[in-house]
């Protein structure tokens, strides 16, 4: 982890966060939701029903995770359609939702917008988010989802788009429409967002990316936030391919005492998924 992450999680007020934290018990635990996973290579379901399970055996908190392999038609999900305040893994959104604004009158991007789109995606600028989100209207944010099939994401009201209620099963539509042609996004449309998503700075590149092979390209988009409630939301979105793999990762999380402590817990996910599926 950076020092700029490091810092950025000691400011937790320890004692709201301790009480949110100490809710999760064993016997909570024992009555989770299990992972779930299909494929269509032989003992690659069970492999990683096996191994995000063991990741995740000692994790406190609440994690949603959403996997998909093209190839082997792989699909994984724990806790699918639970819902999240979004933080920042929403400006994918933001941007998509430009792009396919824009795609109506078949016009490009303003300079403007793009350097706004740049910063929202590769600094994580709030800022930029705001402008963007302003500038779109929470209608033309809903009539994108509704195209996208996002049935159960909800834009935050008032200006919120860090409280937007999303879920795994809908980060991973989202991710699919970035990655494979569609009649939503178009060519230029989705390689401009993944080129965003491939640019991000380094001090934002944990999460999802942790334990990709080296030949394997990777996007990724995070979000964080802490509140008074549930702790700290830390949150990664992200698209792999290379070595005959073609996959995205999903992973949701809350209740998390820092966010150091939610980083840890998405790593642990994404290095078996990165293992288990190249190896395949």
């Amino acid at each position: 982890m950076t020092h700029r992450i490091s810092r950025r999680a000691r400011w937790v007020a320890g004692g709201v966060l301790v009480a949110s934290v100490a809710a999760v018990t064993p016997a909570n635990a024992a009555t989770a939701p299990a992972v779930s996973c299909t494929s269509a290579k032989a003992g690659l379901a069970e492999k990683l029903k096996k191994d995000i399970t063991a990741a995740l055996a000692t994790r406190k908190g609440t994690i949603a995770v959403g996997v998909y392999d093209r190839p082997t038609k792989t699909t994984c999900t724990l806790r699918p359609s639970t819902a999240f305040d979004s933080a920042s893994v929403v400006k994918v959104t933001v941007l998509a939702t430009l792009l396919w604004d824009a795609q109506k009158t078949g016009r490009a991007l303003t300079s403007r917008e793009k350097s706004l789109a740049t910063a929202m995606i590769t600094k994580s600028d709030n800022a930029s988010t705001s402008t963007l989100w302003q500038q779109l209207g929470v209608t033309k944010v809903k009539n994108f989802l509704a195209a996208a099939g996002m049935t159960q994401t909800k834009p935050g009201a008032n200006g919120y788009w860090g409280l937007t209620q999303i879920t795994a099963t809908d980060e991973q539509k989202l991710m699919k429409l970035l990655t494979a042609k569609n009649s939503v996004l178009t060519d230029d449309s989705r390689w401009y967002v993944r080129k965003l998503m491939g640019d991000v700075i380094s001090s934002q590149r944990w999460g999802t990316p942790y334990g990709a092979p080296s030949d394997v390209i990777v996007h990724v988009k995070n979000g964080w936030l802490q509140r008074a409630t549930n702790g700290w939301r830390v949150h990664s979105v992200g698209t792999f391919k290379g070595g005959g793999h073609d996959y995205l990762i999903t992973v949701l999380t809350h209740g998390n005492s820092t966010m150091n402590y939610g980083i840890t817990t998405i790593q642990g996910v994404a290095k078996v998924v990165h293992r288990d599926l190249t190896a395949s």
